[in-house]
């Protein structure tokens, strides 16, 4: 397989040690029994003790290189093949690392963990039977099959005859198991997609108490991977006994020719014996070559699925010489019109809209009518279809994406924290940040208070998941995270929805003045959240139905007053307007 040798070059040293290595073996494994051989025919039978004594040395000796080359071999196999098996994940986890939403969505993130763990462990456990044997077996048929004809032509043509039939057979049960190995490898997945689902909403599913449902749609998915795995352990299982059932049948053919032989006297007893040695090494060193072939259709599965993720380009190319900025006076979305790859209709249509230094500009609009996919447009998740997005008057495609990332504090609509301390979470947005600064960023996003009602304070571990902390405390740490990089662009999409009214009216509060050099774009639900923005621009069904203050929307955009009035008390809308 092409991925294999791919990264087999990086370990020339290793490999051509695990070549000597097995001829190292196959001299200990062939060597001792035409020894033993020629012990019996000459030192046996003529009582010579000192002949005896003399290759009984020779033999200790074959059996410390033997041993070494075993030894060998099994370390090169074993630091070779999880050597690759570590590049391969840290490969694809650098590329998943620069994939778009759009890769995400196509491949789903249960098949990228099934392929990072258990697609990497087969071809781990492929390449340790490989250099093992691959190399070994090859070798020791040669060899073997050339100790045979010289020990005696007419009992190896016994061999001869045998061989082919085991050939023929493996290959027969490699075709059979390559479509069940893919039906395998797709259970695990969906396996793992159930799992993950379970897992991340056991509350959901423990509230509208739908475990027994949970169970039986797990074992059934269960089920078929079970089922698929057994029929493929069957048809290993069964080429093991064929193999020893024909090596016997064999075996008696060689002693009914060999009797006859032997009573000829054109066969000594020392021959036979090197013989029957010679014909095991022959035919199981076959039997674990085909072995390999036997392996190869599994492994050839996780390779196309781990080919597919590597070879996979992302949908957003950032540009090989993009510019680079150090500010960003203004955002300009120029008649802008975005679908999704897999959609039908544009989500956005004919978006404009420029937002300036020192200013804030807010969106607001029903479900589904497109705030979120407009701000997931800003860090270059998903590309525009048409029109553009100029930062100072220059295409955002055109710009180093790692840099203008770098320029915004993004706090998405789901809270993501991370395992690790408080600390830890809001130094992600700037690693090298002050315990000074920490503080502070947390006090802006009014999170210090409940930090430190924790035992620990910034010390506290966050658990899996967040689970031990509330959806607003989650919030809070999110802000915090992107306030401590102190961005030029603050993008907030929807993330002050799990505030009370008292915390969120004293973080906007707090955020006039953090954010008043810089760009703030923010999507919510909540009047009361945006009504002191320099701009709003209401959004319905992906265009833009209204664009102004507060005041200048209430007069003149129904479906801003038709929000406003579903949340403010009729006195706080007489008075507004």
């Amino acid at each position: 397989m092409r991925i294999i040798l791919t990264y087999l070059k990086r370990y020339k040293k290793l490999f051509v040690m695990n070549v000597l290595s097995v001829f190292g073996f196959a001299l200990a494994e062939l060597g001792i029994p035409t020894i033993v051989a020629q012990m019996v025919d000459q030192g046996v039978t003529h009582h010579d003790q000192g002949y005896l004594l003399q290759m009984g040395g020779v033999i200790a000796v074959i059996s410390v290189l033997g041993v070494a080359g075993t030894i060998l071999l099994g370390y090169c196999c074993a630091k070779i093949s999880t050597s690759i098996t570590r590049d391969i994940r840290n490969d694809i986890f650098t590329k998943v690392q620069h994939f778009s939403h759009q890769e995400f969505n196509t491949f789903g993130v249960s098949s990228l963990i099934t392929r990072t763990n258990n697609d990497a462990f087969q071809i781990m456990m492929f390449v340790n039977v490989l250099l093992r044997t691959a190399l070994l077996a090859p070798v020791m048929a040669v060899l073997s099959m050339m100790m045979t004809i010289r020990a005696s032509l007419p009992l190896s043509l016994v061999i001869g005859a045998t061989i082919p039939i085991i050939v023929l057979g493996v290959s027969m049960v490699a075709k059979i198991s390559e479509p069940i190995s893919e039906h395998q490898q797709a259970a695990i997945d969906s396996l793992n997609r159930i799992s993950r689902e379970n897992l991340t909403g056991i509350r959901v599913i423990r509230a509208f108490h739908n475990d027994a449902y949970e169970t039986k749609r797990f074992d059934g998915a269960n089920q078929t991977f079970m089922t698929y795995s057994k029929r493929l352990f069957k048809l290993m299982m069964m080429t093991q006994p064929i193999f020893f059932f024909l090596m016997n049948i064999a075996s008696m053919g060689i002693y009914w020719i060999a009797s006859g032989l032997i009573d000829q006297g054109s066969l000594p007893v020392g021959q036979l014996i090197a013989f029957n040695e010679y014909l095991f090494h022959a035919m199981f060193s076959v039997m674990l070559f085909c072995t390999v072939f036997m392996m190869y259709p599994r492994a050839a599965v996780s390779a196309k699925r781990i080919e597919a993720i590597l070879q996979c380009e992302s949908a957003i190319q950032p540009p090989k010489d993009g510019r680079k900025i150090t500010d960003v006076e203004s955002i300009t979305f120029d008649h802008v019109t975005f679908a999704y790859p897999d959609g039908e209709e544009p989500v956005l249509k004919d978006i404009t809209f420029t937002v300036h230094k020192g200013e804030t500009i807010a969106f607001i609009g029903s479900t589904g009518s497109g705030k979120s996919t407009l701000i997931n447009l800003l860090p270059r998740f998903y590309d525009v279809s048409q029109g553009s997005i100029l930062i100072d008057g220059i295409d955002l495609r055109t710009l180093d994406l790692n840099n203008w990332r770098s320029m915004m504090g993004f706090i998405a609509q789901k809270a993501n924290l991370f395992t690790g301390t408080i600390a830890d979470n809001i130094r992600f947005g700037k690693g090298d940040a002050s315990d000074e600064e920490v503080i502070h960023a947390s006090q802006v996003a009014q999170a210090y208070d409940f930090i430190m009602d924790k035992p620990n304070g910034f010390d506290e571990e966050i658990t899996e998941g967040a689970t031990n902390l509330s959806g607003g405390q989650k919030q809070r740490l999110s802000i915090a995270r992107a306030l401590v990089r102190k961005p030029k662009v603050y993008v907030f999409d929807d993330s002050f929805s799990a505030l009370d009214f008292k915390t969120d009216a004293k973080l906007r509060h707090e955020l006039k003045a953090e954010t008043k050099e810089a760009i703030t774009m923010v999507v919510a639900q909540r009047i009361s959240t945006i009504m002191d923005a320099d701009q709003i621009i209401v959004l319905h069904e992906g265009n833009i139905v209204g664009k102004g203050t507060h005041r200048e929307l209430l007069k003149e955009c129904t479906i801003y007053h038709e929000i406003a009035a579903s949340q403010l008390s009729e006195e706080e809308l007489a008075y507004e307007e």
